[in-house]
């Protein structure tokens, strides 16, 4: 079990190509697939009202107070064993919601609620969680299109990704709220020993679907430039994003929009309110 230390992982400058560049698909993938990771909820943007009349302003507030709060799944009654022996009952949970081998592939691996824990510390920081996930990748090599001083990502490295979003597609949203909330205790555990002894996930699973609520869908073909040994992006805007969300960009538009669309679809099963 890597230390609290380990998170640090972030390179601003960070390649595109398939050894690492790939976290774009295990933030999405690993994120959500494997706990249902979207306890969280959507970025608000709280806007100062205007001044209105006082008659304006108790309408509105009771239109507000009128709308009811989603409210949370259940998770299961279950005996959970201890947080070194959790693996098994893990798989067995996460079988239940779904069949994929993008699913399959991560659940054979080991540690893996702590590793989840780390992954999404990771992201609800920007940062990329590619030391914890070196065992599952997508197959092909990252490509760019050139043609004179024009450099740009080929979209057939898109699609190295197309089976993993079409994992968080097909999930059970109920049933991923449901296991968030059963798994919860031994995640809080976890989350415990990288050093937060308040021990409450929630607020950094907040903070982890946000980060990839807010990356921009761009559905031109970006354009690169080279610096050094890397590609960043030409778009001031997109390079600024984090790290985590350039990564996750690096799906392309079909997948970005996949993964976001069931974001928004389990949150209110986790008592999470989206707009």
């Amino acid at each position: 079990m890597a230390d609290f230390n380990d998170l640090q992982l972030d390179k601003w400058q960070t390649p595109i190509e398939p050894e690492r560049g790939n976290a774009a698909f295990r933030i999405a993938a690993i994120v959500v697939v494997l706990l249902g990771l979207v306890a969280a909820g959507y970025f608000l943007l709280w806007r100062r009202a205007q001044p209105a009349p006082n008659d304006v302003r108790v309408h509105t507030e009771q239109a507000v107070a009128s709308t009811p709060k989603p409210v949370a799944e259940a998770g299961e009654t279950i005996d959970l064993p201890p947080l070194a022996q959790s693996d098994a009952i893990v798989r067995e949970l996460v079988g239940k919601i779904s069949s994929h081998p993008t699913v399959a592939s991560w659940l054979t691996t080991d540690n893996l609620i702590r590793n989840f824990t780390v992954v999404v510390q990771n992201i609800s920081s920007g940062r990329t969680p590619s030391r914890f996930l070196t065992r599952v990748k997508p197959a092909g090599t990252f490509q760019v299109i050139e043609r004179g001083s024009d450099l740009r990502v080929d979209p057939r490295s898109f699609h190295r990704y197309d089976a993993y979003a079409d994992a968080v597609s097909a999930l059970d949203a109920r049933g991923t709220a449901r296991l968030y909330a059963t798994l919860k205790p031994r995640i809080d555990e976890a989350y415990r020993e990288l050093g937060y002894p308040e021990g409450n996930f929630d607020q950094v699973m907040q903070r982890a679907i946000v980060e990839l609520l807010k990356t921009p869908v761009v559905d031109s073909t970006p354009a690169l430039v080279t610096k050094s040994v890397v590609y960043e992006y030409a778009d001031p805007k997109l390079q600024a994003l984090s790290p985590a969300q350039r990564q996750f960009l690096r799906m392309g538009p079909r997948n970005v929009r996949l993964v976001q669309a069931k974001l928004r679809e389990i949150a209110p099963l986790l008592g999470i309110t989206v707009e």
